[in-house]
């Protein structure tokens, strides 16, 4: 058996509980960093864990400090299609080449920039992403399905140069502490606030709220005079600040660096004929959640190319969907979005007052004519929300453990933004005891409906790329679909959504966004009876 560390590389803590720097030099020791040892692994889930980590393992640049005017340059660098003015029909591959260059001019040599590209025909408002694919030599290839006639422009973005996906790395594996949490504990009159997080350097005595059930490890600061049980309540604490060197701030400029376009050096759009009328779209193809594009807009609505999407663009067609059934929304901001959606545009399903925190939840929406019951719960720590009440503080596999479903149970989840400082093991581990629960649950009742909602992009800065950059949340949804493919669950792919449309990127997508990931959710849950 190999020593840990050096199998995946990427291991956070290591067996004997010593953490690893994972900078290229030697490895340091570090001093013991959880008062906790990692979940024991079966081999089964040891090699997968060794394979995911392995499948998002990034391109390093050349060892040694990288000066910024070596660094990535959007504003040097370029694009070309490739055949440009060929004759392109409908379902045909377009090829774009990428080509870095750094501040002073120079090409690059290496690979590892973040790139994000779409194509879209604003008239028609349609839009789809692009798969990049790194050359490892300072060439990125981008291939795009053109999926509508017309002519159809090419959109490339560089998200972060490879010098500052470099300082993202360590900052995961480094400064998991860089969002920390608190806890009010209170007896009486007399309270306490107390430091928490997933892991929490030694030394203090600390209270451990590790879950029974699925052994997600929680921590706290003991208080001084209190008792463990005291706590009630979780909330974000904030974020560190001073984190990056003066050399690593030049790597992450807002209007010099941080997801800005790269022009093309000759034409940017192509014209595209319609397919033959003979070519038929081919359809309901199986759904795998790591195919690109999933779909595109076409007058802004989304389309996918492996289900019909049918559009619920009058409430009644929303209540007649739901009619009987309760739905769970578990996760993030970004579900809770879909249950203010639902809740705001069907008037029978109103809201009734848990008198739960503003943003916080737990929500819930009846209609009592339609007999449909809509719930919101937030996942479990960590998560950045002021204030959720200890009693109210559950993990999803938990809740989905209590769920007796059926074929008039909705489940739909997402879990992704709140994981996106820590090493990927955390997020790993937390999906594994989703999925378990999921698996348990269709095993019981395989008609349950189980709906999952990817990531999305989001407006960045120089403070937010350190925290909750897109390259993180990318990592972590390649991670998701790997892990949920192959059962029996349905994706949103709310990632391409935010990435194909022509709205600025937004952590909270706009509500044109919402409605089309309410129609791709809903179309799953009452298909189009062919």
């Amino acid at each position: 058996h190999l020593d840990d560390d050096t199998v995946s590389g990427l291991n956070w803590i290591t067996e004997n509980n010593v953490q690893h720097s994972l900078s290229q030099t030697a490895k340091t020791t570090r001093k013991p960093y959880c008062g906790y040892l990692q979940q024991t692994l079966s081999k089964r889930e040891q090699a997968e864990q060794e394979s995911l980590l392995a499948a998002i393992q990034w391109p390093k640049p050349p060892d040694g400090k990288i000066a910024f005017a070596q660094s990535t340059d959007p504003t040097h660098s370029d694009f070309v299609i490739v055949q440009p003015s060929r004759f392109f029909k409908v379902g045909d591959q377009l090829e774009v080449l990428v080509r870095m260059k750094d501040f002073q001019g120079k090409a690059k040599q290496y690979g590892g920039d973040y790139l994000q590209a779409r194509i879209h025909s604003p008239g028609l408002k349609a839009g789809a992403a692009g798969r990049v694919v790194d050359c490892h030599n300072g060439l990125y290839k981008v291939f795009f399905t053109l999926l509508w006639p017309g002519e159809v422009k090419v959109s490339v973005s560089l998200v972060h140069p490879s010098e500052a996906i470099q300082v993202l790395l360590r900052l995961r594996e480094e400064r998991p502490d860089r969002v920390y949490f608190k806890s009010l504990f209170k007896s009486g009159r007399y309270s306490e606030t107390t430091e928490c997080n997933v892991c929490l350097p030694g030394g203090l005595p600390v209270c451990n709220f590790t879950d029974l059930y699925t052994g997600e490890p929680w921590f706290c600061y003991k208080p001084r005079k209190l008792s463990c049980a005291s706590r009630i309540n979780h909330a974000k604490g904030g974020y560190l600040k001073g984190l990056l060197t003066q050399e690593e701030s030049l790597f992450f400029q807002s209007d010099v660096n941080i997801k800005r376009p790269i022009l093309s050096s000759g034409p940017d759009s192509v014209i595209v004929k319609p397919k033959a009328f003979t070519d038929s779209i081919s359809m309901g193809r199986a759904e795998d959640p790591t195919a690109s594009p999933s779909g595109y807009y076409y007058e802004d609505q989304w389309r996918s190319r492996t289900h019909w999407i049918r559009n619920f663009n009058k409430s009644d067609d929303i209540t007649e969907c739901l009619q009987g059934k309760v739905i769970h929304l578990f996760g993030d901001s970004t579900i809770r979005q879909w249950f203010e959606y639902l809740t705001a545009f069907v008037p029978d399903l109103v809201e009734f007052n848990l008198g739960s925190p503003k943003n916080v939840g737990p929500f819930m929406s009846v209609d009592l004519k339609h007999n449909i019951l809509l719930k919101f719960r937030c996942h479990g720590p960590p998560i950045r929300f002021s204030t959720v009440f200890s009693s109210e503080l559950r993990y999803i596999a938990n809740e989905l453990n209590s769920i007796v479903g059926g074929r008039n149970t909705v489940i739909a989840i997402t879990i992704w933004s709140h994981f996106s400082t820590f090493p990927v093991e955390v997020y790993i581990r937390r999906l594994r005891n989703i999925r378990r629960a999921i698996l348990q649950l269709l095993d019981r009742s395989p008609k349950t409906s189980i709906i999952i909602r990817t990531a999305n992009v989001q407006e960045l800065g120089p403070e937010v790329s350190l925290f909750n950059s897109d390259w993180y949340s990318f990592q972590l949804d390649s991670v998701m679909r790997k892990m949920f493919s192959g059962i029996a669950v349905h994706f949103v792919d709310a990632w391409e959504m935010s990435v194909a449309h022509y709205l600025p990127h937004n952590l909270h997508p706009n509500e044109i966004i919402v409605k089309n990931q309410i129609d791709a959710f809903l179309s799953y849950v009452c298909p189009l009876q062919t």
